[in-house]
């Protein structure tokens, strides 16, 4: 492999690997906010003992999710630099602003939340997980916001002499029709996951039958989680999907491997055989519903590969403008599939829990709790998704992804930054998932701890305490 697949490769493994905390993190900051928020309006100590147990999980989460994201930034002038010099100036605003703004505010507020259980007033405290749960979305949406210009570039002017981006109006990329669309398909995506890992968690417990009073409403909080953000990404994937056959048609195409303009054009569900064009036999196929997804109309039309890669000839040069098709095609299928998974599984476990009930069969809770990783997979899935279905471009229409690696950095070294991170990443999943399993099994506080490192205390000179 020549440096640019090497580059594509550590890219990726770093960037699935820190994408398995940040949709628990947004989550997991809106449960705790909502589940501290129960115990001050009701005073129940059910309530306060699950706070403390799942914003310890939580907190072990966060911690994870930024080591790993730190890893992002450094990418970008290590395997990326002509990337970075094309459209630093763009793509660095967001960044920016997701840094000073919302990082920041989500870190201070995590640090005061931790310490100041004792300290502060009740109200203010509750304030405090709150702005954590804002500032996390407010990062996703930075984020998101800078990845939309790729998908999408808008807000800037080509500076040919210099030859990168520039910007010209930040507001035009902040308010980027993709990321207006992919942000709450993001904040839906990130309840579902948070809602089945609370869901895995309390079903371990109700296995055991150990502390039911504080898992089942943590429980039934977990289920209408997952509902409500499968839900949502039903509602917001439509309308992502639209925006994403406006901008990017060929993406769309790639998803069913539609390689011929079709009306009424249907939605394989599977297919076995080759997806080169060729031919193919589905499974089963729902008529209409690729139109229905790309323009909202069953049988509109939809662009097939073949005559959008002759459109991109005449457009922007001779080459190869499709991405690969096979990876296109099941990455958007497995997120799918594995999203509705998880609603299944939440539909289930509220049916049979549903007024005090408790599964009796040995296996219900073990396969209910292995189910967990359905989110992950279908997250992985939609991000290997939007990712690919670009390429080969890294900035849609503007540049290529074979123009954009460091142009002084060889395969060697790439080769061995990528077998350091693996390793790095493979000890920290073992510790992370050794911590989180530690502190998931050890339940929630017993009620009288939980008052004691809750309760304001009259001493103005008290040292804060780390409450976890």
């Amino acid at each position: 492999m020549d440096v640019l697949d090497l580059a594509r490769i550590q890219f990726g493994v770093t960037t699935v690997y820190h994408f398995l905390f940040v949709p628990v993190t947004i989550g997991l900051s809106l449960l705790v906010a909502i589940l501290q928020t129960m115990w001050r309006s009701t005073g129940k100590t059910v309530y306060l003992r699950a706070t403390k147990f799942w914003g310890k999980l939580f907190l072990i989460n966060i911690a994870m999710g930024v080591v790993t994201g730190l890893v992002q930034e450094f990418q970008f002038g290590m395997n990326w630099s002509a990337y970075s010099r094309f459209v630093g100036d763009v793509f660095g605003a967001p960044l920016a602003f997701e840094a000073l703004v919302a990082f920041f505010l989500e870190s201070t507020f995590i640090g005061v939340w931790i310490f100041g259980w004792d300290r502060l007033k009740p109200g203010l405290h509750l304030a405090c997980i709150w702005l954590v749960a804002f500032g996390t979305m407010a990062s996703a949406y930075f984020i998101l916001a800078a990845n939309a210009f790729m998908q999408n570039p808008v807000g800037y002017q080509l500076n040919e002499t210099a030859g990168r981006a520039e910007l010209t109006d930040f507001g035009a990329v902040l308010s980027n029709p993709v990321a207006l669309a992919a942000f709450p398909h993001t904040v839906f995506a990130s309840w579902l996951t948070a809602g089945v890992v609370v869901v895995a968690v309390s079903g371990y417990h109700f296995m055991h039958r150990r502390d039911l009073d504080v898992h089942r409403p943590a429980m039934r909080l977990g289920v209408m989680t997952t509902l409500v953000g499968g839900l949502g990404l039903i509602l917001s994937g439509d309308s992502l999907s639209k925006v994403m056959t406006s901008t990017q048609p060929m993406k769309m195409a790639a998803a069913e491997a539609l390689y011929q303009t079709t009306s009424n054009a249907p939605f394989s569900v599977l297919t076995i055989g080759s997806l080169d064009g060729r031919h193919g036999t589905p499974i089963i196929e729902i008529p209409g519903l690729l139109s229905f997804l790309a323009t909202g109309s069953f049988g509109g039309t939809v662009q097939g590969i073949n005559d959008l890669n002759a459109q991109y000839n005449d457009l922007f040069g001779p080459g190869d403008y499709v991405p690969y098709i096979p990876l296109t095609y099941w990455s958007f299928r497995f997120m799918i599939g594995f999203g509705l998974l998880s609603m299944a599984m939440a539909v289930i476990v509220w049916w049979f829990t549903r007024r005090g009930r408790l599964p009796e069969h040995r296996l219900f809770w073990p396969i209910a709790m292995w189910m967990a990783v359905t989110p992950f997979l279908a997250n992985s899935s939609g991000w290997i998704f939007t990712e690919m279905g670009r390429q080969p471009w890294v900035v849609f229409s503007l540049y290529q992804t074979g123009e954009a690696v460091s142009p002084r950095v060889g395969a060697a070294t790439v080769a061995t930054s990528l077998i350091g991170f693996t390793l790095v990443y493979l000890v920290l999943a073992v510790i992370a998932l050794k911590l989180f399993f530690k502190y998931a099994k050890a339940g929630p506080p017993a009620e009288e701890q939980a008052l004691a490192s809750s309760s304001p205390s009259d001493d103005p000179d008290k040292p804060m305490a780390f409450a976890y």
